[in-house]
């Protein structure tokens, strides 16, 4: 099937529901049904780390604290308190109202439970990367648990917020073993403390979920005003908008910008372009161990950020919202500077670069690429203005990521949300800090971001995290490109407002 027999098809089936209107109004009975493509393959963060299953634990699951992001503060949530004992020691006083969605009591054995199993990395959470600076839990009283850490970990309360969801003692406890004998965790059914209920789960199709009658008051979350949410999987990005113009879900994102202008015919609907903190990049083959060793140049890497029109590509790929990174990090995480070496659209300078480091004719390399394939084209194009000629290998993420991490992959165009994390620990030390993320190793590199990760003056912080990014930047480790902005698009009648994390809180969303 061409490109422009679908685009032709995508507009048929939009002109005709533009024609028709909605014909599944969420408000009749005060639901809320919401798409996209990716298949959840678990409601919670430990074994599912796609956006939308981010997005779906936040509404079945609570953390011991929450993360506003309107006032940029952290509230206690299932904790009434928290405070700092010494600088690896985090005690937190428990509420007492909270029930887990079976009728089963919250308390401290199911926090010291859920850390102590997240901690255990036999148990192959997937998102392990981000309680490494846990040792363990314990309960110091009726209502009160303290959170040990191998080491000062200033960003604590962000994790805490955003990925580390408390779940009941024993949770996993019923999980069966496949066929290779490994327990799959994946597969237990979601019982949490949140706002919504999981009532339905069809692994990779639809995710149905109630409200919580009996959710505790005085929280950070808003007491919910939709009865029912449904996550449906719709793989194909033509049936998607059709469902949306024609009722049969309320709310998508995601798409591209010719898709919105043409959602904006609709009166029915609210389109909105938002800023997110996603960034785009490029990773190297920096030990020359892909096959191919023309990335272990420095020279060539900063041949590649002059060569690519990162301006032109978040302006027209992106939309509004986007703006040009230079280092490796989100503008608005803290300790993310924009004082770093800038590589400016300059082919000739490219093409010099490139000359310097023994290439004057350019040369070919196999380009990795997982997202937005029209983006990882774009970037090709500007490559091949300077003789850099790239052949598309287009994969998974999952798949591409293992290939990286095994020094596989000469260059690949990639992205990276942080877990909407505030913090440069969640982006910059992923990568830089020494995991097996770390494309470079540098001792220096890594000895900055270990004094920006461990000091709890923000001070020291911010300047230790200054050194290590201009590191990155003049050595050109990374290639960052641009923000990622996200359209959005909903039935007008729909209370929503999109938030920079990426998060929608539908929790907080109701009908006019």
């Amino acid at each position: 099937m061409t490109k422009s027999f679908l685009r032709a098809s995508t507009a048929a089936a939009m002109a005709l529901a533009i024609l028709s209107g909605p014909g599944l109004a969420g408000p009749d009975d005060n639901s809320l049904v919401w798409s996209a493509d990716k298949e959840v393959t678990a409601v919670d963060t430990y074994f599912d780390t796609s956006r939308e299953a981010i997005v779906l634990a936040q509404h079945v699951y609570d953390g011991l604290v929450y993360w506003n992001p309107d006032t940029q503060e952290f509230l206690p949530l299932l904790a009434s308190a928290f405070r700092q004992i010494d600088p690896v020691t985090v005690e937190f006083d428990l509420r007492d109202d909270v029930t887990f969605h079976d009728g089963s009591s919250f308390g401290p054995e199911d926090v010291v439970y859920t850390f102590n199993f997240i901690a255990d990395e036999a148990n192959g959470v997937l998102n392990y990367g981000d309680i490494r600076w846990l040792k363990s839990a314990e309960q110091t009283g009726d209502h009160t648990v303290r959170l040990h850490m191998n080491e000062p970990f200033p960003a604590v309360l962000s994790y805490l917020a955003l990925v580390l969801p408390i779940l009941p003692e024993g949770h996993f406890d019923a999980a069966e073993a496949g066929a290779d004998g490994r327990k799959r965790f994946a597969s237990v059914p979601p019982n949490g403390t949140g706002p919504y209920r999981v009532t339905a789960f069809g692994a990779g199709d639809r995710i149905e979920m109630a409200r919580n009658e009996a959710y505790f008051a005085g929280g950070p979350k808003s007491a919910a005003s939709l009865d029912a949410i449904t996550y449906r999987t719709i793989t194909d990005g033509a049936t998607q908008l059709a469902e949306l113009m024609t009722g049969g879900v309320d709310w998508i994102w995601g798409f591209d910008n010719d898709q919105a202008a043409a959602l904006k015919q609709a009166p029915q609907l609210a389109v909105v372009n938002a800023p997110t903190m996603r960034i785009s990049y490029l990773t190297f083959d920096l030990k020359g161990s892909s096959g191919s060793d023309v990335f272990t140049k420095p020279e060539v890497r900063r041949a590649m950020g002059h060569a690519i029109d990162r301006e032109n590509i978040a302006k027209f790929l992106m939309g509004e919202n986007s703006d040009v990174v230079n280092a490796a990090c989100h503008p608005s995480q803290f300790g993310c500077t924009g004082d770093v070496a800038v590589y400016g659209h300059d082919p000739e300078k490219a093409k010099a670069l490139l000359a310097e480091a023994g290439y004057p004719d350019g040369f070919s390399v196999e380009l990795y690429g997982y997202r937005d394939r029209q983006v990882t084209e774009a970037i090709m194009g500007d490559l091949a203005e300077v003789g850099i000629k790239t052949n598309l290998n287009w994969m998974q993420y999952g798949a591409l990521a293992d290939l990286i991490r095994e020094g596989k992959v000469p260059v690949a165009n990639m992205t990276w949300g942080s877990s909407s994390i505030p913090d440069v620990s969640a982006i910059t030390s992923y990568f830089f800090g020494g995991g097996p993320d770390d494309p470079a190793n540098d001792p220096q590199t890594q000895e900055a971001i270990r004094e920006g990760d461990l000091s709890s003056d923000p001070a020291v912080r911010l300047a230790a995290y200054e050194k290590a990014l201009q590191r990155i930047a003049d050595q050109a480790y990374w290639m960052p490109l641009f923000s990622y902005t996200k359209n959005y698009a909903f039935d007008a009648r729909l209370e929503f407002t999109p938030s920079a994390d990426e998060m929608p809180r539908f929790y907080a969303s109701g009908w006019k």
